[in-house]
This record gives C-alpha cells, structure tokens and sequence, in this order.
C-alpha cells in the first residue's frame, strides 16, 4: 500500500530516524518505523486486519453506535499508544497516517 500523511510535521516525525527517537524514544521509534513497513507491505488494510498484523483494528466512536471513525484503522505500539490511519481509496488503498496518540 501507499502511505501518506495528514500533515508535514507528522511525515517528518514519521519518516526521519532522529525525530521519531526525539519525540516518542528509542523504542516507540522502532514500533513506529516497523509498523509503518508493514503497512508499506501489505496488500490491503484487511489484510492487517485480517491477520492481525500488529493488532491492526478497525476503530468505532466510544458509544460503539455509529461509526463515526469511519475508514479508520490502529495499529498498536505499546500500551496505551496506537498508530491511526485511514484508508483513503478502495480500488488502489493508499493509508493515510493521521496521528499517533493514546485514545484511550
């Protein structure tokens, strides 16, 4: 799959070695780094799902009534902090990383 990102700033927190260890440390950064890899690797967002591929799940508003996340995905990189991201199209996905937090 493609991955793009909501903002600059999180592409570069995401993508540049240095900044990731500066921001979340040395193993949250590796999380962060291999998670991306595998979405970068897999076919489709169900495929992680599927299998999942490092707990990949889809996410649901917290009254669980309506999907108000809609097309949105988290993966886990340690408790409590998830990687969240959309998937943007269906017939060539392309996961778009929207940020990563503790949603819990």
């Amino acid at each position: 799959m493609k991955v793009t990102y909501k903002s600059k700033k999180l592409e570069k927190r995401c993508t540049i070695a240095r900044e990731t260890i500066k921001v979340y440390g040395v193993n949250k950064a590796e999380l962060i780094h291999q998670r991306i890899d595998q979405i970068k690797a897999a076919d489709t967002v169900e495929h992680l799902v599927q299998y999942h591929i490092g707990r990949c799940h889809p996410l649901h508003d917290e009254n669980n009534q309506r999907r108000t996340r809609r097309n949105q995905y988290a993966m886990d990189l340690g408790h409590p902090y998830r990687l969240v991201f959309e998937k943007i199209e269906e017939e060539i996905q392309i996961a778009e990383i929207q940020s990563i937090e503790d949603y819990h």
